[in-house]
């Protein structure tokens, strides 16, 4: 190597050094862009968009919504889930098939959200804890389900008492409709003018009329 080309690198060192440096002592004086770890994780703002740790919820009486049908284990691409279903007889007497273990591998999940979408009855979510890192691998192995629990039963609900057709009524004939009364003007249809149509009749004088005599005599 040439003393020449000796003196070139050292100048172009130099030159480099003072241009990093330059960038660092302008940054020292700027507003801080970075957060402190892990002194303040109790005032963090986690998003709830954030996906940390696969949980199966559980409610007050031990009883989860998971089926063990099977279908996040096939889904997840990288065979994180592993899903081992055992047979129960039901109080009908009936055999079917229920979870028995629900294990989650945390170290290989590349947390896609696949098997959380493709649940049918919505057994499995994400949580959005944001402190998850461990000193011993076997403790990433996590069960979902907790001991004793089982599933969800449904509430049976009893059908509705079909409601009772109301058959129409029959519509009026011309032998079941009521004839109408036809009254005349100048024609009373109270009693009291029955009442005088049978009464005998007088003259003027105060003598019976003949026509009442003649029958009085016959």
């Amino acid at each position: 190597m040439s003393f020449s080309k000796y003196i070139s690198g050292i100048y172009t060192g130099l030159k480099s050094l003072v241009g990093g440096m330059m960038v660092t002592w302008k940054q020292f004086w700027s507003k801080k862009v970075t957060m402190e770890y892990p002194e303040n994780r109790k005032t963090l703002v986690i998003s709830d968009r954030w996906r940390s740790e696969l949980i199966m919820p559980h409610d007050e009486n031990n009883e989860h919504a998971c089926t063990a049908c099977g279908i996040c284990m096939r889904n997840c691409p990288n065979g994180t889930i592993n899903v081992i279903s055992k047979k129960v007889v039901n109080e009908e007497g009936k055999s079917r098939v229920a979870l028995d273990k629900h294990l989650w591998d945390y170290g290989m999940c590349t947390f896609c959200n696949i098997c959380v979408i493709s649940c049918p009855s919505n057994a499995i979510i994400f949580n959005n804890d944001f402190e998850g890192a461990v000193f011993d691998r076997e403790k990433l192995h996590h069960q979902l389900n907790h001991p004793g629990s089982k599933l969800r039963e449904k509430k049976k609900t009893v059908p509705a008492a079909p409601k009772t057709p109301v058959a129409p009524a029959p519509e009026a004939t011309e032998a079941t409709r009521p004839t109408p009364s036809v009254v005349t003007a100048g024609t009373s249809t109270s009693p009291a003018d029955n009442k005088t149509d049978n009464a005998p009749k007088t003259n003027p004088s105060g003598n019976l009329s003949n026509e009442h005599t003649d029958k009085e005599n016959n």
